[in-house]
């Protein structure tokens, strides 16, 4: 990106600022589109917004600061996620931010001073332990002092509320029993978001002015709250219980993605299939917008990648087949040889699964014949005079490489079986699967995306 006129940025991000101390109105606009952006988890383009508000006042604390929290460990990347080139990189980087926030305090505000303060427990030196787990640990403590001192701050609240749950990322209930996770403060979350959410009503409408410092108002339109608060409630006993915060979610930040998607997590597990659907299909087109702009070759795109795979849920659970082949199309042609081809992070094995869905859409509708169409290395038996249609061809820029498509490889495999058996042929469906079984071997330990107990796909 350029450095253009902060009135020139391309993305619709809502109305929610934060006044922070500085000088300069640029520095303010790009601060609060690097905490929108963080809050919708897209944190690189979060970083960016933040270095240019560094770049428009090099004294504004807040601006560090909030580089400093956005490039580190987040619900959906835990410092497990990180390999070691990114983790040794992040860790300096979030260090000198916090540094830097420090040495930048002057006149700063009181709340200021404490978010500073904490967030130098997340990055306490410049080089990474073997285990950086304790200092998220540390972090979350640090910001427990900070929402005691400003427990009506609603950024102060989202901060606490995300270093906790990222304590215990997608572990915040026991799925089993419906009760809390013991020592993962859930209940105790809960209340904090329902009291912030809560402050909305009377607060929004006395507000005539924010001062710089003054807490936030409008809990009930806050993006980060909300979020947080669609994944506290969605493994909960009630996820019909987040339904209003994910209706105020729906359409608060027009181009974060990610956020638009966000209430189909709801939707999705209350039968809501086609307002999942229509969720996913508006943050699809919000994600490619950003895909235009940024290009694929970053950690957003399995994000996006996220996107299109739920749209391809609720339009299997909907019934919807045209709409969940064009979502595989779409999502088949925004993931480039360039970008599986990534070694650091490794993007084949964090991506290429995804590519995967093509065959399981076309297992849901019975579609045997366009199944037998797809290639597959090696290719198994055919059956005569089945069909080819262009809506199956992979429209990917790589070529077919059983090594890089992998788990594709044995997916398709595995329909073709499916399809041999349904088709009244037995035997080709028997050396089919034998070449399944051994396309699935040949998948490596570290290919884990939608692997059993491996790690999930972000959400």
């Amino acid at each position: 990106m350029g450095m253009d006129k902060a009135d020139e940025y391309p993305f619709d991000l809502g109305t929610y600022t934060r006044p922070v101390t500085t000088p300069s109105a640029e520095c303010q606009a790009w601060f609060d589109r690097g905490l929108v952006w963080s809050y919708a988890f897209n944190h690189e383009e979060a970083a960016e917004c933040f270095r240019r508000a560094i770049a428009h006042d090099g004294t504004c604390a807040m601006a560090y600061w909030g580089l400093a929290y956005c490039i580190g460990p987040n619900y959906n990347k835990p410092w497990a996620f990180f390999d070691a080139d990114e983790l040794a990189r992040v860790v300096r980087q979030g260090h000198d931010a916090a540094l830097q926030a420090q040495a930048h305090l002057g006149a700063v505000t009181p709340v200021e001073r404490a978010l500073v303060a904490a967030v130098l427990s997340r990055y306490p030196q410049p080089t990474p332990d073997a285990d950086c787990e304790p200092w998220n640990v540390a972090f979350a403590h640090a910001m427990q002092a900070v929402h005691a001192q400003f427990p009506d701050d609603l950024d102060v609240i989202t901060v606490y509320v995300d270093a906790v749950m990222n304590l215990h990322p997608w572990d915040m209930w026991q799925l089993k029993t419906g009760e809390p996770t013991p020592g993962a403060q859930t209940l105790e979350m809960k209340t904090i978001l329902d009291g912030a959410l809560g402050l909305s009503d009377t607060a929004a409408a006395s507000a005539t002015s924010v001062a710089v410092g003054a807490p936030p108002r409008g809990g009930a339109q806050h993006p980060g709250l909300l979020h947080l608060y669609i994944h506290l409630l969605e493994m909960s006993p009630h996820p019909e219980h987040g339904l209003p915060a994910a209706d105020n979610l729906r359409t608060l930040v027009p181009d974060a993605g990610h956020l638009l998607h966000m209430p189909s997590h709801l939707d999705i597990l209350t039968g809501a299939y086609a307002a999942a659907a229509e969720a996913n299909t508006r943050a699809a087109a919000a994600d490619e917008r950003y895909l235009a702009h940024a290009g694929p070759l970053n950690f957003y795109t399995l994000y996006r990648s996220h996107d299109y795979h739920f749209l391809v849920y609720a339009a299997l659970f909907s019934a919807q087949s045209a709409l969940a082949l064009d979502a595989c199309r779409r999502l088949e042609a925004s993931l480039p040889a360039a970008l599986l081809r990534i070694p650091s992070p490794p993007m084949a094995d964090r991506l290429e699964a995804f590519l995967a869905l093509r065959p399981h859409v076309l297992v849901r509708f019975g579609r045997w014949h366009d199944i037998l169409a797809l290639p597959t290395m090696p290719d198994p038996p055919s059956a005569p005079g089945h069909a080819n249609p262009d809506e199956n061809k992979n429209e990917t820029e790589h070529e077919e490489d059983a090594s890089l498509l992998c788990v594709t490889n044995a997916t398709r495999l595995y329909a073709k079986a499916l399809a041999h058996a349904a088709l009244g042929h037995p035997s080709r469906a028997r050396a089919t699967q034998r070449l399944f079984l051994a396309a699935r071997a040949r998948v490596p330990a570290s290919r884990t995306l939608f692997k059993k107990n491996g790690p999930r796909p972000p959400r």
